[in-house]
């Protein structure tokens, strides 16, 4: 009996060697663990890639719809709460002793738990939804931002190639670029990327700054006057400023390409990264924030650049460097992707992990996303929308829930304070989710034009917004309604009697001038 079981005992233990073999020989090849030689400075310029978008140009816009005092505050609020909740998706990356989640979900398991697999699933989803939406919307940028520079160039040989091409030839490079391995060998792209989100916030900067010294505007409070419009202005604004700082979808990941000693864990150098990307991140929001209100005041466009017009080189520049930021972007946005992928159909569909499994994986996804961005133009209006369902929550809400679950921080302690306004209110993200349904629709009151920045970050500069502006009539109230509660039917009824008031006027004085 002895005998026998020290047989099944040792069988036991060869299967879970070679479990445990095949696991780490996996681990070796997926994108996002294959390498952990990367320097500190690395994940400065990953981070900056990741949360620097063209939405810093929305940002003036922002302070128009807040004025001077609550944009700055918000502006400030957010960089802290993101920097505290980053600052925690930090430290759980090795929550456990000798144990590193290199992936978002990976973490979200470990603590709700394997039953179920509720954290897992939860976050998964979000994450790809962010993403996934990213990578689309950065092909419709790429594609835009190259067709404005083409046509400022030479008008005459480009104005008749229609965008399709030009988004047709940013995911043909995003073919190439996408056999790259790991996570690890996208550094010099993504710091490419990372200086070229900063040359033109630099350019709006300076290009505001010289505007505002020719001509100062007079005016600079809120855009809107009746309480239904600055209702609308709010959270707008609150939307493209929350959205701004949403880059923690990919923290852990780029966390795991730094090595991890006893004596020097990966927190320390992720965090020395971290501090230096987020002071170039306030710096760049504040200085463009700041200059273009200063420069324009109330009359600010979504998109700074478009107040700027000229000169046309100052807009042509402005897209290269914009075309060049987001070639980097979705590579680090794409790259959790493949890494998802990959380890499913290895771990799940006991595939052979190889090189033309990696790149007929990759280019399936870089092709499909292409086409929804070929197909579906407009879709960078609908990232407000996906900033509310997941933007919101994978960078404000889901690291300060997790945070509770695993550390249990005392009530009343610092860290329990600092996590409860992101995790208490369900209102808090209704309200960003409500901006984003604003940043979608556009919707304006009748005799009301607005535009819809959905996410102010991605626009082509040099030319507004195609925006359509859309008579809320009781159809569409109706839908609202269904899906909102009766607070928006309260806000519509009031302006609308602000709007019969205001006609009204012209009509007693002339009665009272024939009296």
């Amino acid at each position: 009996m002895s005998r026998v079981q020290n047989d099944v005992e040792s069988q036991g233990g060869e299967a879970r060697a070679n479990h445990d073999g095949n696991h780490e020989n996996i681990e070796n090849w997926l994108p996002i663990s294959a390498s952990r030689k990367a320097k500190w400075w690395y994940s400065t310029f990953h981070n900056v890639t990741a949360m620097v978008g063209a939405g810093v140009l929305g940002l003036p816009f922002a302070l128009s719809q807040l004025g001077w005092g609550p944009g700055i505050t918000v502006i400030i609020v957010s960089w802290l709460v993101t920097f505290y909740s980053l600052w925690q998706l930090v430290q759980m990356h090795e929550l456990v002793p000798g144990r590193r989640f290199d992936r978002y979900f990976a973490l979200g398991e470990h603590v709700f738990g394997s039953k179920g697999r509720f954290g897992y699933w939860v976050i998964m989803i979000q994450q790809l939804i962010v993403q996934v939406a990213s990578t689309i919307v950065y092909c419709v940028t790429g594609g835009k931002s190259l067709k404005k520079f083409c046509e400022i160039l030479d008008p005459s040989m480009f104005e008749d190639i229609r965008q399709t091409y030009y988004i047709i030839f940013f995911v043909c490079l995003q073919l190439l670029l996408s056999q790259i391995p790991n996570f690890n060998t996208l550094k010099g792209i993504s710091l490419l990327a990372a200086f070229m989100s900063i040359c033109y916030s630099m350019v709006a900067f300076g290009s505001s700054l010289a505007k505002g010294l020719e001509h100062h505007p007079t005016h600079y409070g809120v855009r809107s006057h009746t309480t239904a419009g600055i209702t609308f202005d709010i959270f707008n604004a609150l939307g493209t400023i929350a959205f701004a700082f949403a880059g923690h979808s990919v923290v852990l990941e780029i966390q795991a390409t730094l090595p991890s000693t006893e004596e020097t864990p990966s927190k320390v150098p992720m965090w020395r990264g971290v501090v230096v990307a987020y002071t170039v991140v306030i710096v760049c929001y504040l200085t463009v924030a700041v200059s273009g209100f200063w420069a324009f005041g109330d009359l600010v466009e979504d998109d700074v650049l478009v107040s700027l017009e000229h000169p046309a080189w100052v807009i042509a520049i402005a897209n290269l460097m914009v075309f060049f930021h987001v070639i980097g972007s979705y590579q680090v946005f794409a790259m959790p992707v493949f890494d998802t992928m990959e380890s499913c159909l290895v771990q799940k569909f006991k595939l052979t992990p190889s090189r033309s499994l990696r790149i007929v994986a990759r280019s399936i996804y870089v092709a499909l996303v292409g086409l929804v961005a070929v197909s579906f133009p407009f879709f960078g209006g609908l990232l407000g929308f996906f900033g509310g369902l997941a933007f919101a929550a994978t960078s404000y809400i889901i690291p300060c829930v997790l945070w509770i679950k695993a550390k249990k921080p005392r009530v009343g302690s610092f860290h329990w304070i600092a996590s409860m306004p992101s995790v208490s209110p369900l209102d808090e993200y209704g309200a960003l989710i409500y901006a984003g349904r604003w940043g979608i629709h556009g919707i304006s009151l009748p005799g009301r034009v607005t535009f819809a920045p959905g996410n102010a970050g991605f626009s082509t500069f040099g030319a507004p917004r195609p925006t359509e502006t859309q008579i809320v009539n009781d159809e569409t109230w109706k839908l609202v309604d269904d899906v909102w509660d009766k607070k928006v039917q309260d806000i519509r009824d009031e302006a609308l009697r602000e709007i019969e008031e205001e006609k009204e006027k012209p009509q007693l004085l002339m009665a009272s001038h024939f009296l």
